[in-house]
């Protein structure tokens, strides 16, 4: 049997009949053997999409913040409250997922192949899992514009995992470092320059991601 290409995995993971979308829980029981790669590259996609998708940034980043503490422990098979669970992501917003997921995980597909086998490892694991707390610590912060990069971090953490590349991984820390400055220099504009320092701030973010694209 064919192994799935991981953009068929998400598609298969993400699509859903309901017709006001499908829930965190469905995707969760939908991930199968995948685990804990594609669910992070699944919940950090509202936050990494390159159109509005506000309001979920916080709740996946909780959402993500247990799956990490669950990696830390060791645990092998991800869960979450029910709580967040039963959050449902709209049909539109699904459909954006999907269509984003598709066309960016095809593209990296020629890239991806298993390599570095020391992703598989447990000091890794706990690497991996507290690059995805930190990341989705950030992704919580009520700061508009900032949430993009932590984001694209736990997308390429969830793809090594998944694919069991360790070039991904290595990308994800050099994202995590990106992260960190970008949120020093957001909170720095937030308690000492004031309403102006926050919008030439996120002014800055919002270039800085475009530059990126």
């Amino acid at each position: 049997m064919t192994a799935r290409s991981l953009s068929e995995s998400l598609a298969d993971v993400l699509s859903g009949d309901h017709p006001e979308g499908i829930t965190i829980g469905e995707i969760l029981d939908n991930v199968g053997e995948k685990g804990f790669g594609l669910l992070l590259v699944v919940l950090s996609l509202p936050s990494a999409l390159p159109v509005p998708a506000a309001g979920y940034s916080t709740p996946f980043g909780i959402a993500l913040f247990i799956l990490g503490m669950q990696m830390l422990m060791g645990r092998r098979v991800p869960a979450l409250p029910g709580w967040i669970r039963r959050r449902r992501i709209p049909k539109r917003l699904g459909g954006a997922m999907m269509g984003f997921a598709v066309k960016v995980t095809s593209k990296l597909e020629r890239f991806i192949r298993p390599r570095f086998q020391w992703v598989g490892s447990r000091w890794a694991m706990a690497g991996m899992s507290l690059l995805v707390l930190a990341m989705a610590a950030l992704m919580t912060l009520p700061i508009p514009g900032t949430n993009t990069i932590p984001a694209g971090a736990i997308f390429l953490i969830g793809i090594g995992l998944t694919e069991k590349d360790g070039v991904f991984v290595a990308l994800a820390l050099l994202v995590g470092v990106l992260s960190v400055g970008v949120y020093a220099v957001a909170l720095y504009a937030v308690f000492f320059l004031g309403a102006a320092g926050i919008e030439g701030g996120i002014e800055w973010v919002k270039e800085l991601v475009r530059g990126g694209a």
